[in-house]
């Protein structure tokens, strides 16, 4: 999927995305969250599902996408690592994703 993220300075750069339904979070190359200057937010650590224990900086950036636009965290990633969509963000903007498609499609949202 084709994205562009924005970070605090203004400075963009346009990405294509991996969607992850089994992603919580979602992640940006380390030569994107370079090239627009992201600031770390915090530092998490997060487990792999092979149980190797990693720590990244996590931060937030504007994300513009063919479906909406929003601000959403963001991890970062190493040399090497793709540009992935994981649920918190699909979730901010309104989208599930349908897996035999595979689509993004706006999903119920509930006030419950």
């Amino acid at each position: 999927m084709e994205g562009t993220l924005r970070g605090p300075t203004g400075k963009e750069q346009p990405a294509r995305f991996l969607v992850d339904s089994g992603a919580t979070h979602s992640f940006s190359p380390k030569p994107l969250w370079q090239e627009i200057e992201l600031r770390s937010k915090r530092k998490m650590t997060f487990s792999l599902a092979d149980g190797t224990i990693l720590e990244r900086q996590v931060s937030e950036c504007y994300l513009m996408l063919a479906h909406g636009e929003a601000h959403t965290s963001v991890i970062w990633g190493e040399e090497g690592d793709e540009a992935l969509l994981g649920i918190v963000t699909l979730e901010i903007l309104g989208l599930a994703l349908k897996p035999f498609t595979p689509t993004l499609q706006p999903m119920r949202m509930m006030l419950a």
